[in-house]
């Protein structure tokens, strides 16, 4: 409440806004085969959460930038979970898991993106399907070229256009 806003908060909320927003459209759950499921929407978030935190951790003040974005869209899962009736003990638990969550996955896109062993089309079979891998390689394929074109246009995106 007393708690003094840093510069980068307001600036990482509203693009951690701007994130919620792309990872709803529906070409992702229509053409690409996320799931429209509690499940789908959080491995779609994470998915471009992971993205944008790598975007942002190349910014002068990166870091702290990308902590204040993961700060934001924590705060919003944690209201999220209450508001659909996660109990108050069950909040902080499933809030970890979903931290941790993030954070295999972004260290596995990050490797497939720069060339490491596993194909990024592998990686997102594993990790953006709310735990049900498509059958249908196309729907994979679509989500890759997708993946691949949001990453080139974040890498030419100036850091004030992040929100628009």
């Amino acid at each position: 409440m007393f708690r003094r806003r840093k510069p980068e908060d307001e600036f990482a909320a509203a693009v951690y806004k701007r994130v919620g927003e792309q990872a709803r459209e529906s070409a992702l759950f229509e053409a690409c085969g996320i799931p429209d499921t509690l499940d789908g929407r959080f491995d779609s978030l994470a998915l471009h959460a992971a993205l944008m935190i790598d975007r942002l951790r190349r910014e002068p003040d990166g870091e702290a930038l990308a902590q204040a974005f993961f700060d934001a869209m924590f705060k919003h899962l944690d209201l999220t979970l209450r508001e659909i009736g996660i109990q108050d003990l069950g909040v902080g638990r499933r809030i970890k898991i979903m931290a941790e969550g993030l954070h295999g996955r972004a260290l596995a896109y990050r490797e497939a993106l720069n060339g490491g062993p596993t194909p990024l089309a592998e990686v997102l079979r594993r990790n953006a399907y709310g735990g049900r891998s498509p059958e249908d390689s196309e729907v994979v394929a679509r989500l890759e070229a997708y993946v691949r074109d949001y990453v080139r246009g974040l890498d030419a995106t100036a850091r004030n256009d992040l929100i628009k």
